[in-house]
């Protein structure tokens, strides 16, 4: 039986009041989204917040509990990894992705050869399959496929397995074969996840110039200015439904600010007129006590009289303060960084000649001076992890040596998270904190709590640490580093697992800190944020000093 053909211009992907609850917790709340061919649509938000669930729910894999999802057209998905258990060949899975166009080119030389020798009906067979041909580009099929193989730097060899294959090399194939297509629609989640530079500007190219609509999953804030016309937030919100910006991601970046502010005036708005009827109660209720009494000599009739109406306005008040409840929900914090401290002008940190056999090969020397600011750039394994440790103290260089003030507190954020614990976030922030406290390396006035560097809901703070989600860690990885509030402050991949509100929210944080700052990234939205500032590349290393 054929498959359906792309309606191109008629193509329309429409959800209508969609919700999904996982649970007791509701993931999606009346999402309405519509989509067409020349959407360039980018769906954020924090980790767990439903951004897979509504690509699903849009591709009709996941159908959802209220609401409804149609379509008119073809769409293609690309989810974040391909099956482990897919045995099939690299040349197969081709083949797989264009049978249709191939069965169709089959079906219209068929017809052609049948319009030729003159049988009946021929000419409307011969109609139906050019228009079918057509409507699949199918002529171009296998080398529009084999193009995006090349580009995203794919396996070459057709004859492996999918099961052969890394992570990445199995979602190329995959990827691929979408960008090869011609579907109405293309629904992909965290796409960049796997590709190198070429394959990133490729990607980049082929989304923005396709004739069908887009929808992505992604924390690549460099896709997303490129590509994005529309973004749909999931991050928290007032009401719990989703926020749909214009005007790309400036527009979505401007639009979210707009809107946390305004949640938060509201918030604090009702929060002040309760705590003054609060207060009105509060008085009232005093004056109930012993304020009401009149002086001596007063009849009793007048001391009746007066204590009724002191009561009838105890009434009064408490019936205002019920009937004002706070209806807007806590919003929530903003992510602050604390006062790091300065020494203008001081040398901080030195790196002279340092080298770790295996690891960072060329002779590297830096100096960082407070305010300092630096880009450690290079290929994987040029030695940028193994740098920013030897700049830490917590690796040994080979040849070589680093000094610095003996004062000067020096904090790596490293790319992976520390291993799991059954203590609770807030308990083992406080533990890091009195540890820091009595060896002396942080004064008592310095300490900063947890819940003030807005990185950790109450609710996440409770939790153990083995319950926290992959972002949530990283959030509490970077409240223990800011926690010593430091005057060096080395990035690894910062942005890793991080929304990209909160990536905005640290890339103005590292502007503004008067800390010296050194990042390492391949982060290219994080990049361009940090494009003035000095470089240093290992695949040419020399001596640096900012």
């Amino acid at each position: 039986m054929p498959t359906a053909l792309p309606a191109r211009s008629r193509a329309q992907l429409v959800l209508s009041g969609v919700s999904v609850t996982r649970g007791s917790r509701r993931v999606l709340f009346d999402t309405d989204l519509i989509v067409t061919p020349a959407s360039r649509i980018a769906i954020v938000g924090e980790n767990g917040r439903g951004k897979s669930t509504l690509l699903h729910v849009m591709a009709g894999t996941l159908v959802p509990d209220e609401g409804t999802v149609t379509l008119v057209g073809t769409l293609g998905l690309a989810e974040q990894e391909m099956s482990t258990e897919d045995e099939r060949t690299v040349g197969r899975v081709v083949a797989d992705a264009v049978a249709d166009s191939l069965a169709a080119l089959a079906e219209l030389d068929a017809a052609g050869l049948a319009l030729g020798a003159g049988e009946p009906g021929a000419d409307e067979r011969y109609t139906r399959a050019l228009e079918r041909a057509e409507a699949l580009e199918a002529w171009d099929a296998e080398r529009r496929i084999q193009v995006a193989l090349e580009a995203l730097g794919a396996e070459p060899d057709h004859s492996r397995r999918l099961t052969e294959l890394s992570v990445g090399q199995r979602y190329r194939v995959g990827l691929a074969c979408l960008l090869g297509s011609e579907d109405d629609f293309l629904l992909l989640d965290e796409p960049t996840n796997h590709l190198d530079r070429a394959g990133l500007d490729f990607l980049t190219e082929r989304l923005r110039g396709r004739s069908g609509g887009v929808v992505v999953v992604s924390h690549d804030r460099a896709l997303l200015s490129d590509v994005a016309r529309t973004v749909v937030d999931l991050d928290p919100t007032d009401d719990d439904r989703p926020r749909v910006h214009g005007g790309g991601y400036a527009g979505y970046r401007r639009g979210h600010r707009a809107e946390r502010e305004r949640w938060e005036q509201e918030y604090l708005r009702q929060e002040a007129e309760r705590a003054r009827l609060q207060d009105l109660l509060s008085a009232a209720q005093n004056r109930l006590v012993s304020g009401w009494r009149p002086e001596k000599g007063t009849s009793k009739h007048q001391r009746a009289t007066r204590a009724g109406g002191v009561v009838a306005n105890v009434h009064r008040r408490r019936a205002d303060l019920e009937a004002h409840a706070v209806t807007m929900p806590e919003p929530p914090r903003p992510f602050r960084f604390p006062d790091l401290p300065t020494r203008s002008g001081t040398t901080l940190l030195v790196a002279e000649e340092v080298t770790v056999a295996g690891r960072l090969d060329a002779p590297t020397s830096l100096t960082l001076r407070g305010g300092s600011r630096l880009v450690v750039t290079g290929p994987n394994g040029a030695g940028k992890s193994t740098l920013l440790s030897v700049l830490a103290g917590d690796l040994r260089p080979s040849n070589g040596r680093v000094y610095g003030s003996s004062e000067a507190r020096v904090v790596a954020l490293r790319q992976e998270s520390a291993p799991s614990s059954e203590q609770r976030a807030g308990d083992l922030y406080r533990a890091h904190v009195d540890r820091l406290v009595s060896r002396g390396r942080l004064r008592p006035d310095e300490v900063v709590g947890l819940a003030s560097l807005g990185l950790l809901r109450p609710r996440e703070i409770g939790k153990r640490v083995e319950e926290l989600s992959t972002g949530q860690r990283r959030r509490l990885d970077l409240a223990l580093v800011l926690a010593s509030r430091p005057h060096v402050l080395l990035l690894d991949e910062p942005t890793n697992h991080l929304s990209i509100a909160l990536v905005d929210e640290m890339t103005e944080a590292l502007e503004a800190t008067e800390a010296a700052v050194v990042v390492s990234t391949h982060d290219r939205g994080l990049l361009r944020d940090v494009d003035s500032w000095p470089r240093l590349s290992l695949e040419a290393a020399g001596k640096v000093t900012v």
